[in-house]
C-alpha cells in the first residue's frame, strides 16, 4: 500500500480536533490508525501539532522560582523511562488498534449472515467496533444518529458515495442513508466508531440492535 492507493482522508476539522487531544477516543482510534497508514494525514497531523507549538511558544511565559525548577528537575530525573509502545501492525491491524486491543486478538461475534463484529470499547463518548463483512455480502441499509468514522483495514466495500479500499476512511452522518456492500472476494474488515445507535431501515436489524449494540 503507498500514500497513492489511499484517496479518502480525515477531513480538517477532525484532523485538528485529534490533534489538539479533543476528539473523543473512538474516533481518536481512527484518526490514529489511519494516519498510521497514510503518508498525507501523518503529514499533515505533523503540521497541525507544530501549528499547535507555534501558538503556546508566542503565549507569554511566567518566571518560575529557582526553587521550583530545581524540584521539577529532580522529579524528572526519578522518573522511569516511559515503555516504548509497539508500532508494528500485526496482520492488517493497525498499531492503535492493538494497542486498544491490549495486545489479543478480537473476538468476534456473529451478526447473521456471515457478518460478523468484535467491540473494542462502548461508553457514553461512543463505541468504536472491528466488522467483518464476507465478500459480496452488504451490510443492511442504515442512516445514523450522529457521526460515523469507518477506516478500511482489508478488502474493500462500495456505497453511494463511491468505493473505499485500504486505508480510506469513510465520514457520514445523520444526513447519510447508506447500504455498505463489501466488493467480491476477499472479506472487508473495517474499524468503525460511532457516537450514537445506527438507524437501520429494515424492522429485524431494528428488533437484533439492543442484543449487537450498534
Amino acid at each position: 500500500m503507498t500514500m497513492s492507493d489511499i484517496t479518502h482522508h480525515i477531513s480538517d476539522r477532525l484532523m485538528a480536533s485529534y490533534a489538539s487531544g479533543t476528539l473523543p477516543h473512538p474516533y481518536a482510534v481512527v484518526v490514529a490508525s489511519h494516519i498510521s497508514m497514510c503518508d498525507e494525514c501523518r503529514a499533515r497531523y505533523h503540521s497541525h501539532l507544530a501549528a499547535g507549538g507555534s501558538v503556546l511558544s508566542s503565549l507569554a511565559t511566567e518566571t518560575v522560582s529557582d526553587d521550583l525548577r530545581s524540584r521539577v528537575f529532580d522529579l524528572l530525573d526519578d522518573a522511569p523511562a516511559p515503555e516504548p509502545k509497539p508500532k508494528k501492525r500485526q496482520g492488517v491491524y493497525p498499531a492503535p488498534v492493538m494497542e486498544a486491543l491490549k495486545g489479543k486478538q478480537p473476538v468476534w461475534k456473529s451478526l447473521g449472515m456471515g457478518v460478523k463484529q468484535s467491540i473494542i470499547s462502548n461508553d457514553p463518548e461512543g463505541s468504536v467496533r472491528l466488522l467483518y463483512i464476507p465478500g459480496g455480502k452488504a451490510v443492511p441499509e442504515h442512516g445514523h444518529s450522529g457521526l460515523e468514522m469507518t477506516l478500511v483495514l482489508q478488502g474493500a466495500f462500495a456505497d453511494e458515495d463511491g468505493r473505499y479500499g485500504v486505508g480510506d476512511v469513510e465520514i457520514t452522518d445523520d444526513e447519510v442513508d447508506h447500504v455498505p456492500v463489501a466488493e467480491p472476494g476477499v472479506a472487508c474488515i473495517c474499524l468503525a466508531a460511532t457516537d450514537g445507535p445506527l438507524q437501520f431501515k429494515a424492522m429485524m436489524p431494528r428488533l437484533l440492535q439492543p442484543l449487537f449494540r450498534i
